[in-house]
């Protein structure tokens, strides 16, 4: 839940310090009306990403930059907030992409296509970061979904040669969801202190594993006319197939950080995660660092699929005094130079989002090379995150209904004729016609298949 006395306590020190802007500051005009240090507010757990990229702004153009940390999960609830009552002063934040739709449908953020415009940028942004035809941010983390195995258990020889007699089929890494949940299912030995899978089953999680298994088998959101269409076969077989597969799992109501720290122990075959998963398990000191295999989102019969289920944009905020500032340290924190820095730091979780990332030695090194070669195929061609209007709160119902029946409370079918009578219910308040646009752009941004 938000707690707005959390981002107080944890920025009180920032603005109580009394930083002042350089002098000498060369942006000239751009810091007039601001009279203060530029104010960021970042996730926590991207404080060294961050850290990065202000120490370079500050030394090439000599003006004053704090931050300001809110938890990962509240940040854009703090950056809705602050649009209502701005009293922490935030000028740039980096809320999650997926909230982009909902902040500028509400006009927490502001538009940077006019900025943009007049710097000669074509076409910045990332896959979430255009919404109704106008840029709101830019991508600097690329967070796509990838899977990690445990190297000591899919290469053991004997695991392989019971593996073939028990399946007919060669244990190798899965391409299709429903090889992953075999093999899973095949590991699986409490008894013996193994264990199949850590895949999530809690709040936004369990939503995006459904999306991801949802796809796999053909399914879609939506119909042409924006009415919801997964109460159907494909989106019951996923929930079903969810159901079966949390019977082989362990840690799954474990949160982010906790789920690799469980994962580390070596116990278990399979995890799910981002290059932030990667980085944990690769530091120096990890049990599994050198034990991982890693491998991509698993897919269905055409093989694996790619999912961009998060990522960190930087925005400007709706109150900053100075926006033709705010938009030149967003543009300067996503440039070759300044954002290879903030990928590279080894205590920050945002990963590589531009082609250059994956040769910068200082990367390869703390993320490893075969985990950046699944990386850069899956960012070359994912499917997008639900980006339209009100986004929230069809996830919201979605989220609600997929634990209550993971939780085996409610069958999958009515769970999800529930979610789908609430999804038209938004549709209709939202404005039908609007929303189709919406979702008809939004499919427009899927890969060929």
């Amino acid at each position: 839940m938000f707690n707005r006395r959390k981002v107080m306590q944890l920025t009180a020190g920032a603005l109580a310090g009394g930083f002042a802007p350089a002098q000498a500051s060369p942006l000239g005009d751009l810091a007039a009306g601001l009279g203060r240090a530029l104010r960021v507010l970042v996730p926590d757990g991207s404080q060294a990403n961050v850290r990065s990229v202000i120490d370079n702004f500050e030394a090439a153009h000599g003006y004053k930059v704090e931050m300001i940390v809110s938890d990962l999960d509240d940040i854009n609830a703090t950056l809705m907030l602050e649009a209502m009552l701005p009293d922490l002063g935030i000028d740039v934040a980096l809320p999650a992409t997926f909230g982009i739709p909902d902040l500028s449908e509400a006009g927490a953020i502001l538009p940077l296509d006019h900025f943009a415009a007049e710097q000669g940028i074509s076409s910045p942004g990332g896959i979430g970061d255009r919404f109704d035809d106008r840029l709101w941010g830019f991508q600097t983390d690329g967070d796509v979904y990838l899977m990690f195995y445990n190297r000591d258990m899919l290469e053991d020889p004997q695991h392989g040669a019971h593996y073939a007699d028990t399946t007919g089929t060669p244990l190798a890494i899965p391409q299709t969801w429903e090889e992953l949940d075999r093999q899973m299912a095949f590991f699986h030995r409490p008894e013996q202190g193994r264990f199949g899978g850590c895949l999530y089953r809690t709040a936004s999680y369990a939503a995006w594993e459904w999306w991801a298994r949802l796809h796999a088998r053909g399914g879609m959101p939506f119909d042409d006319d924006c009415r919801a269409d997964f109460a159907n076969d494909a989106g019951v077989g996923t929930l079903e197939a969810m159901i079966a597969a949390s019977q082989h799992q362990t840690g799954a109501e474990l949160g982010m950080f906790d789920n690799w720290k469980r994962y580390d122990r070596g116990d278990i075959y399979a995890d799910i995660g981002w290059g932030g998963t990667q980085k944990a398990l690769h530091q120096t000191g990890a049990k599994m660092r050198g034990r991982v295999a890693n491998g991509p989102l698993p897919g269905g019969e055409a093989g694996a699929l790619s999912y961009f289920n998060w990522g960190w944009s930087y925005v400007v905020a709706r109150h900053c005094n100075a926006p033709a500032l705010a938009y030149e340290f967003c543009d300067f924190a996503v440039s070759k130079g300044p954002s290879a820095d903030a990928v590279a730091a080894v205590d920050g979780y945002f990963d590589p989002f531009r082609p250059e990332h994956y040769d910068d030695p200082r990367i390869i090194e703390v993320y490893g090379a075969s985990f950046l070669k699944e990386h850069r195929k899956a960012m070359a061609r994912p499917i997008p995150d639900l980006y339209i209007g009100r986004r929230q709160e069809y996830w919201d119902s979605l989220t609600m209904w997929l634990l209550r029946t993971l939780e085996g409370h409610v069958d999958p079918a009515t769970a999800l004729r529930n979610v789908a009578d609430r999804w038209d219910s938004i549709t209709e308040r939202a404005s039908p016609e609007q929303q189709r646009a919406r979702w008809h752009a939004l499919r427009a941004t899927y890969p060929q298949v």
